[in-house]
């Protein structure tokens, strides 16, 4: 039977269609100024001739590469404590009963339901009284403390939905909990440790609320790009976000193909 479309069903495509210009349109026009600068010729404003300069000069801006060094490895560290972290207290949510096991649910939670300023300024009160120096460590811990929860709801869903007859058939055939969780749960879990592992870094890649609270003289990416608004944004960050925005879209691809890996090998 042939479907008729109606207008309320062009009339939806059309919004979702401006949606999609609206949301990537500007990151076309990062592409575009990474190649092309802007040039006024005999008045009238227009484009210079194609050229990489701008991805060279991004090459020797130290400031913006130490910065970005800074950013991935921050994201890195608190993207592999997050995922440890969100492993055990969603195997100790699963495996335990009572009103403990929703508390540490609510307080892993909070942070990320809180606003980031008041996240920071918390942060930043607890380590001043601890008397601990603002640096590469405060940043670090508070972007644990955002991005466990992302990665907690994600395993913690990906375990739900396993069949316990997987685990206790492993124990009966005499396996030992460890053997069972390193062999059993970890290879079931690895879909959901890529899917939180990637949010959590993106999240830490852009956070800048909790960082500018808790960085003191260490530059993260976006803490430079925010002191560079005061003065001017330079060519380099055109190049700078296209490379980003490339790495992201790779990523998101590389995640794509192998959830279609996995869900064709469970069919």
């Amino acid at each position: 039977m042939k479907r008729e479309f109606h207008f309320v069903d062009h009339l939806t495509g059309l919004t979702a269609l401006a949606a999609l210009i609206v949301i990537y349109a500007p990151l076309a026009v990062v592409w575009v100024f990474s190649n092309w600068q802007p040039v006024r010729v005999r008045g009238k404003l227009g484009l210079s001739a194609f050229s990489w300069d701008s991805y060279t000069k991004l090459t020797q801006n130290q400031d913006i590469l130490n910065a970005l060094g800074t950013t991935f490895l921050v994201g890195f560290i608190a993207t592999v404590l997050a995922v440890v972290l969100a492993t055990i207290f969603a195997l100790y949510y699963l495996r335990t009963r009572g009103w403990m096991r929703q508390l540490m649910q609510a307080l892993i939670l909070l942070p990320f339901l809180l606003p980031p300023i008041i996240v920071g300024l918390s942060l930043l009160i607890a380590f001043r009284e601890l008397d601990l120096t603002r640096g590469l460590p405060t940043i670090i811990v508070g972007h644990v403390i955002l991005v466990v929860p992302v990665v907690y709801r994600i395993v913690l869903n990906r375990l739900v939905s396993l069949s316990p007859s997987l685990t206790e058939a492993s124990l009966d055939l005499g396996a030992s909990q460890s053997q069972t969780f390193f062999f059993i749960l970890l290879p079931q879990l690895r879909t959901a440790f890529v899917a939180g592992g990637l949010l959590a870094f993106a999240i830490s890649f852009d956070e800048t609320m909790v960082t500018l609270f808790l960085s003191g003289s260490t530059n993260t990416l976006p803490i430079r790009l925010w002191a560079m608004m005061r003065l001017g944004f330079v060519p380099e960050i055109n190049a700078l976000a296209t490379l980003v925005v490339g790495v992201a879209a790779i990523c998101t691809i590389i995640f794509g193909v192998m959830q279609l890996r996995s869900t064709v090998a469970r069919h």
